[in-house]
């Protein structure tokens, strides 16, 4: 990876988070948002179409949609077809409730969306307890029916202290219902904040978890999960992470954040509604910030140029500072392991 990406970043990002909007018919309590409520002032669809042009212009390929709930917001249909007519490829993060055959058919018309249902337990008394009574059958019978269309489709469980065993059992569910398995990591951020001594995995369960990984061989991660799995892994993903320099995150309100993680005023870079997207993304202290990051503390470290320090949202949440390393990484869950 080059200096100049590094340091500058690309001249837009590849892709972006994209949370459309607060509300959501769950309550989970490992929310990344605290999600249940609209926010007071949410994009109009007009302001949400010029974002999608804006997106557009700048070369964005993939959007990732989120919340919230995504499909509660009436006018998340036309913010998709926006993004299709115009080339730009979109991955639904859904809890599936909201899926029946009619919504399934008409996503499936296009062949830029793919669409990932949350299930976090491979049975119903482990996914109910994140997730709340009844969601398990639900998710299931969301992802079935998405499994019988073109529609690329995964299972997205977060990696919890209450579902760490249950990972494996989960993938076997996937392949049998002809799907993928993605696993993200649990970060203490939104709801998740509230719940985090709960359902923060012990670093053995984290050790466990990046040798079942590395055998398992089709499991996607999606996130910095990847810099701290074993050397097997490192080139299915990115080992720096990609805050600002080619991903960044849009909140319900139009503001921009690095990531989805750190949708906080203190990691506020800017909002569509006073400057154009490239203006954020060019000019923003906040992700200039983020393109000079270097965690020295790990640099001696013997995985460093597996994951460059880690993940600087969960430094952040736990240490109180982005450059200080992740505490979760495997050198230090090994030690900890071992105490």
């Amino acid at each position: 990876m080059s200096n100049r990406f590094v340091d500058q970043g690309l001249r837009a990002p590849v892709n972006v988070t994209w949370e459309v909007t607060l509300a959501c018919n769950l309550r989970c309590r490992h929310c990344l948002s605290s999600s249940g409520i609209a926010a007071p002032n949410e994009l109009t669809t007009a302001e949400a179409l010029d974002l999608v042009e804006q997106f557009s212009r700048a070369g964005v390929f993939q959007i990732n949609f989120g919340g919230g709930e995504p499909f509660i917001r009436p006018d998340f249909p036309q913010i998709l077809d926006a993004c299709h007519q115009r080339g730009i490829m979109t991955c639904i993060s859904t809890n599936g409730t909201l899926l029946d055959q009619t919504l399934v058919e008409r996503l499936a018309k296009s062949r830029l969306v793919a669409i990932q249902v949350s299930m976090d337990g491979a049975d119903r008394k482990s996914c109910d307890l994140l997730r709340g009574d009844g969601t398990y059958e639900t998710a299931l019978k969301a992802v079935a029916l998405l499994a019988k269309s073109s529609i690329p489709t995964s299972i997205n469980t977060v990696l919890t202290a209450a579902n760490a065993a249950d990972i494996p059992e989960l993938h076997n569910l996937a392949r049998t219902l002809g799907v993928s398995l993605r696993v993200s990591r649990f970060r203490p951020s939104g709801r998740g904040a509230e719940n985090w001594e709960e359902l923060r995995p012990t670093p053995r369960q984290l050790l466990d978890f990046s040798q079942w990984l590395t055998a398992s061989g089709d499991v996607r991660t999606g996130d910095s999960f990847f810099s701290l799995t074993s050397q097997e892994r490192q080139g299915l993903g990115l080992n720096l992470c990609g805050a600002a320099k080619l991903t960044c995150c849009v909140g319900p309100e139009g503001k921009f954040y690095p990531c989805a993680f750190l949708q906080q005023d203190d990691f506020l870079a800017g909002s569509i509604r006073e400057q154009s997207l490239q203006q954020i993304w060019d000019e923003s202290p906040m992700y200039e910030s983020f393109r000079r990051l270097r965690i020295h503390s790990c640099e001696e470290c013997q995985r460093f140029d597996q994951c460059h320090g880690g993940c600087p949202a969960v430094a952040w949440h736990l240490k109180g500072r982005i450059d200080g390393g992740d505490p979760e990484c495997l050198e230090n869950c090994v030690t900890m392991a071992d105490a």
